[in-house]
């Protein structure tokens, strides 16, 4: 007799295996790497400086 097979392992095991897959694939497509995260967030903080310097006074 073979040994039994526990199906709730082995369907987390499949599920943790495709969760996996689909967050390389995403790191791939969106995924930016430190030196870019910190070049945008620089220019948006230049960007807010710029706009509130040309405020009016009211």
């Amino acid at each position: 007799m073979s040994t039994p097979i526990n199906l709730n392992k082995v369907k987390k095991e499949r599920n943790r295996a495709s969760r996996k897959a689909r967050a390389d694939e995403n790191a791939v497509a969106f995924g930016q790497t430190k030196l870019q995260k910190e070049q945008l967030k620089a220019r948006a903080e230049k960007i807010a400086r710029n706009l509130e310097a040309h405020k009016r006074e009211t």
